[in-house]
């Protein structure tokens, strides 16, 4: 099971390589974002320093986030 709502806002992005691009990192960091704390990744937890990125990427490409999208929400997922 993905981690939330790291799993769905990459999906919105068109995945992996999109949001690294976005993010500048690599695509393993951001799949980090998407793994369990007990695993080595964040939980479903976005870095809060990449958000802004996002959020301006979004509203360039027309990709609906709302800020809850970035909030998570079901801390026994990390």
């Amino acid at each position: 099971m993905r981690c939330e709502p790291a799993n769905s806002l990459i999906q919105k992005f068109g995945g992996l390589s999109a949001v690294a691009k976005v993010v500048e990192a690599t695509p393993n960091a951001v799949m980090r974002w998407r793994m369990p704390k007990a695993k080595g990744g964040t939980g479903g937890a976005i870095p809060h320093w990449h958000i802004p990125k996002l959020i301006a990427e979004a509203r360039r490409s027309g990709i609906n986030v709302e800020p809850g999208d970035f909030i998570v929400l079901d801390e026994a997922a990390a």
